[in-house]
């Protein structure tokens, strides 16, 4: 499972496509419809990986992109979930969170990091919450 999870961050196209973005997004260019594509073409890579978290998270994230034309999902709790009928408490910000897409991103940088596959989890029900 794991040399499966390194495809991605060995796969040089996910990592130019990611990098691209945060590179927009640390000029302040936050074009919707550019950065939709580029998630799509990552989604389309990430697909031969087999791991759903993160095919579901870019799903969400462009889908939360295109229908809200903003980034609203803040950046998960540091806290760890004890139980699994604790309530989920979403992170929701008023304006685009820049910051927190741009967190999203680093996180499909390196899977192997059980918190970065947790925090996409705590992503993807922030999406299906919002």
């Amino acid at each position: 499972m794991h040399s499966i999870l390194l495809r991605i961050m060995e796969n040089k196209q996910a990592l130019k496509l990611i990098e691209k973005i945060q590179k927009e997004l640390f000029k302040d260019n936050f074009e919707i419809s550019e950065i939709v594509t580029d998630l799509k073409k990552l989604r389309e890579i990430t697909l031969e990986l087999n791991n759903p978290v993160v095919t579901k998270a870019l799903r969400l994230a462009y889908e939360h992109l295109e229908n809200n034309n903003g980034f609203f999902i803040g950046i998960p709790d540091d806290e760890p979930i004890d139980s699994k009928d604790t309530e989920l408490e979403v992170k929701i910000s008023d304006e685009n969170n820049v910051e927190s897409f741009n967190y999203f991103l680093s996180l499909l940088t390196d899977l192997e990091k059980k918190n970065n596959v947790l925090d996409l989890k705590e992503y993807n029900k922030a999406f299906l919450a919002y």
